[in-house]
């Protein structure tokens, strides 16, 4: 016979919409701010507004919400470059879309650094051998900028895109060490004059490169 007290007890166990969600939000920022090793899982249930016991279980180990804070991270980079993809006709204006969407950010890059490279930085620095995760958001950006730059004719595509990725990167590193939120926006300018000239230049073979818009 099921009972009302064992009918309460059942519906209690089962994860409300939103409180996941709530989680990782919470956690995806307070990672940012302060970092894997410095959050604790006390602090993550804190900010979700929740008990820390309630936390596990939706995630058994802090290993979990990380894995959950990269897949975030992952979908998100996806989404925004897709919707790039869709405002902008030619792969040059998609790459400068982007570098001017991350200078957009200058400020709380200058503050806590960049949200994908800062945590990649981490997880790699803790793992014995490369982590599929910290890879995860560094190879999204780089293939994706490989394919605009393969668009415009470039046969150097993956050499570029590297060569885009490692300078955001390296500028949001000193932008953050220096608390310099205009040396991202310095960069930013330049990086969008460096894309011209390669939309109009020639590639490794030789060949002329041109391209409207």
């Amino acid at each position: 016979m099921v009972t009302d007290s064992t009918t309460l007890g059942e519906a209690a166990s089962v994860p409300q919409p939103g409180k996941r969600e709530r989680l990782v939000a919470a956690a995806c920022e307070l990672v940012h701010r302060q970092g894997v090793a410095h959050t604790t899982l006390a602090d993550i249930a804190q900010a979700a507004d929740m008990l820390v016991g309630n936390l596990y279980y939706y995630f058994k180990t802090k290993d979990d919400i990380v894995a959950a804070i990269v897949d975030t991270h992952a979908h998100q980079l996806t989404s925004a470059l897709t919707e790039l993809e869709g405002r902008h006709r030619s792969p040059k204006a998609r790459l400068k879309a982007l570098v001017g969407v991350l200078a957009e950010r200058r400020e709380s890059i200058a503050h806590y650094g960049c949200r994908y490279g800062t945590l990649g930085s981490e997880l790699a620095k803790r793992a014995e051998g490369p982590d599929p995760l910290a890879a995860l958001l560094m190879r999204i950006p780089l293939d994706w900028a490989e394919q605009q730059f393969r668009a415009m004719g470039r046969r150097d595509a993956h050499d570029l895109a590297v060569e885009l990725v490692a300078s955001y990167q390296g500028s949001a590193v000193l932008s953050n060490a220096l608390g310099q939120p205009e040396l991202m926006a310095r960069q930013a300018r330049r990086l969008k004059r460096w894309i011209d000239t390669l939309a109009t230049s020639t590639d490794p073979t030789g060949r002329h490169i041109g391209e409207k818009g």
